[in-house]
């Protein structure tokens, strides 16, 4: 049950004297933010043993995860990248590099011994031994430049060998499909057989390797089983090309797949990444080379100067620093911890995280991103990810749904992009499927459009008996252009940008909002009919669903509160024409009390979501200061499902509707839960999906910016859900390029910055 006795304590909290905390920047020490990011730097003291024991390096598009292994002297690296995507539609890696040391530097007993992931500068360090015996490798993946670099300073006579390991050395088939595997059904697809990656004799001295995808005859079954011929999607797998080039300063080439070098006392290591499609060999190793000569041509204090300046201007952006009661500790992978510390580090590094892997072509893989490693038994090595190589839309949302306060919506790109460039191919669908007008997104999609192979189905279009998938679990699930609408406006609200709100996210919303309006029926009372419909997965026979009831009265609302000259006509008439037919926001009575219902009628549970409570996030219909937020409430505390892992939003339901103590168990347990398999501690996972789970350090952000910050409309609401035992520092964002920085002591903000000093007269006291 939901503990009452913290919503009324904190009832009325928020500010003593309003003036004692517009505190002037002049009038008290400035918070050293990156002073206080060094004290969340992982360090290691003794080196590793497999890949389960990385660290995640990245600049966005390239991810390395970083290791050592004491056994064999050697640092090792499998590289990642977002669009390394392969002839069957998976995210494959790059490849493996490992950096052989002879000496061993980690072989003597009470050597010293460091592993640390720098933080404010991206980069994994280690040292071994002391003195002019000492071994310091520095490996970073440039901020500015497709270039991952290992720096070491080492012992005269150290000898150093690079080497590739290549595990896809012939052609293979894929035994196991997996859900989105594009050649789920081998009968009518044929086998999943990926093809080998090639190693390049360069003459030039440099290790090269690639892999290039042929045709993809999967590609033009999946199109023509959907009956999407017409809609004119280019193959996006066939021709891409992927791979990379190694070479050094002081390396010379030992052999097709290595390098050696034998003296120096600095070493230099350049692996230059690349994915290029539609695109011959040649091709690809002539850009490769013009690549690597622009990346050679910048010096390297130009290049290190650069990316320490990008990565303090990300660090820059926002934080939060969390201080628990001293005595307040939990049990996490590493033994007893202070809860303050567990819940800052993993805000902290899943940040970081969402920043290596979330600048890249594509959005980032909800499961594992671009940081999947080795797993015995499972095809493909560190290339095998659960669930594929599909997007779950309700799974690909969540990394990003902590971006906007975090200052990061540049990070959105790739995800607004990916999505907003499927809108042709939805607006083809809705008609070719339906005969009318707007655009529906099922909840899993290609990154270039159609359902999963296995979602649609074995049928062709012509076969079916409805223009459905056949999977029923998401069968009447539109909620996803509905969602993304949302995240559309609200990044257009935090960052004011009329050109994007013109041109990508009021086209995307009226198209979506315009399906509902032509796709079903009105009924005798006059409103829409939203059946047949699902509650998510969890509902399967249902009729006005509370995730796209809730959703069509958000947009509505949100849409309808721009200036009218921001918004065409057509679409004003559209938001004018829905509101007047759209459904009540279900609710049902149990035991006598009434509460929001997962729908009006529901029937046939299969999984175990809340979508009643999608009223309250991500469609912000009922919380702190909205009518009737008992109806909210009384639906959390009767939730069928819960649980503080995975893709579950129970902490962030709990943190809206003001429940801080609620919130902070539930947000402690989540910080303390990563895969005890792995070192690194936000590796989350595997809980429902795969590790790294992205999902799971998704939440966690969420969580931890709503109990600190929520803004409702114009109004601005500080420590909304913050428990009395904490202390915090902490500048977020908010609408209208609004920053609202802040000091927490005793659970009561201290001091209060906001800017533009305009938005002051927003900050309002949090009333539950």
């Amino acid at each position: 049950m939901i503990a009452h006795r913290s919503r009324r304590a904190r009832r009325g909290v928020f500010l003593a004297v309003m003036g004692t905390l517009l505190v002037a920047p002049g009038c008290a020490k400035r918070f050293d933010n990156l002073a206080a990011l060094g004290k969340h730097d992982v360090v290691w003291a003794s080196a590793g043993r497999g890949s389960k024991d990385s660290m995640p390096a990245g600049n966005g598009d390239i991810g390395l995860n970083v290791w050592t292994e004491g056994a064999t002297g050697s640092l090792c690296f499998y590289i990642g990248k977002t669009d390394s995507w392969d002839e069957t539609g998976r995210l494959l890696k790059v490849g493996k590099v490992r950096l052989a040391i002879e000496p061993n530097p980690f072989a003597v007993a009470g050597r010293r011994f460091r592993q640390r992931l720098n933080l404010r500068e991206a980069a994994v360090e280690v040292a071994a031994g002391e003195g002019r015996e000492a071994v310091e490798l520095r490996v970073w993946v440039d901020a500015a430049l497709p270039v991952a670099r290992v720096e070491g300073r080492v012992p005269e006579g150290t000898v150093l060998t690079a080497s590739i390991e290549p595990w896809r050395v012939a052609p293979e088939v894929l035994e196991d499909p997996l859900v989105s595997g594009l050649n789920y059904y081998p009968g009518i697809f044929g086998p999943a057989v990926v093809g080998a990656d090639v190693v390049v004799d360069d003459p030039g001295g440099r290790v090269v390797w690639y892999h290039a995808n042929p045709e993809t005859p999967s590609f033009a079954r999946n199109i023509a089983m959907q009956g999407l011929e017409g809609a004119g999607i280019a193959d996006p797998l066939r021709d891409r090309v992927f791979g990379a080039a190694m070479e050094g300063e002081g390396f010379v080439k030992r052999d097709p797949k290595s390098l050696v070098s034998k003296s120096g006392e600095v070493r230099r290591l350049s692996v230059h990444v690349l994915t290029r499609q539609p695109e011959t060999l040649e091709g690809w190793l002539a850009a490769l080379d013009a690549q690597a000569r622009a990346t050679n041509a910048v010096a390297p204090d130009e290049a290190r100067a650069a990316h320490r300046a990008h990565w303090r201007e990300f660090w820059d952006r926002s934080w939060i620093y969390v201080r628990g009661d001293p005595g307040a500790t939990v049990r996490t992978p590493l033994g007893i911890e202070a809860e303050g510390d567990v819940v800052t580090r993993g805000y902290v590094l899943q940040r970081f995280v969402n920043a290596c892997g979330g600048r890249g072509a594509q959005p980032i893989k909800f499961n594992g991103s671009i940081f999947t490693v080795d797993e015995d038994g499972a095809e493909g090595f560190a290339d095998y990810r659960r669930w594929g190589q599909g997007y779950w839309w309700q799974n690909t949302r969540l990394p990003y749904m902590s971006m906007p306060a975090a200052g990061d919506i540049d990070l959105m790109r790739p995800f607004f992009g990916m999505y907003s460039g499927l809108l042709p191919l939805a607006l083809y669908r809705t008609r070719h499927y339906f005969g009318h007008g707007g655009a529906y997104f099922p909840e899993c999609v290609y990154f270039w459009g159609p359902v999963f192979t296995e979602t649609w189905g074995d049928k062709p279009l012509a076969e079916m008996a409805e223009p459905y998938q056949a999977n029923p679990y998401h069968r009447y699930e539109w909620v996803a252009g509905l969602e993304m609408a949302a995240m559309m406006l609200e990044a257009c609200a935090y960052a004011r940008d009329e050109a994007f709100l013109r041109d990508t996210a009021l086209p995307f919303t009226d198209a979506v909002l315009r399906f509902f309006d032509e796709h079903y029926r009105v009924g005798p009372d006059g409103k829409l009919d939203l059946a047949p419909a699902q509650a998510l997965e969890t509902w399967w026979d249902a009729a006005d669903a509370m995730p796209e009831v809730a959703g069509l009265r958000y947009l509505v609302r949100e849409a309808g509160a721009l200036p009218a000259s921001s918004v065409p006509a057509e679409t004003r008439d559209l938001l004018a024409r829905l509101e007047a037919k759209l459904p009540p926001v279900p609710t049902r009575e149990v035991d006598g009390a009434r509460m929001l219902a997962p729908a009006a009628r529901f029937a046939d549970k299969r999984n175990v979501e809340n979508p009643e409570l999608y009223a309250v996030y991500p469609f912000r219909l009922f919380g702190l200061g909205q009518p009737a937020i008992e109806l909210a409430i009384r639906a959390l505390e009767r939730r069928e499902d819960r649980g503080h892992f995975g893709w579950r939003q129970d902490d962030i339901f709990m943190a809206l509707l003001g429940l801080a103590e609620d919130a902070r168990r539930g947000l402690v347990e989540r910080a303390s839960k990563w895969d005890a398999r792995h070192r690194f501690p936000a590796f989350w996972g595997p809980n429902y999906d795969w590790t790294p789970d992205q999902d799971h350090g998704g939440v966690l952000m969420k969580t931890l910016q709503v109990m600190l910050l929520q803004a409702d409309g114009e109004k601005l609401r500080v420590l909304p859900a913050w428990p009395d035992g904490w202390d915090a520092d902490f500048k977020l964002h908010a609408p209208g390029k609004t920053v609202v920085a802040g000091r927490v002591r005793g659970g009561r903000l201290v001091r209060l910055a906001v800017a533009p000093q305009s938005r002051r007269k927003d900050i309002v006291p949090a009333t539950r």
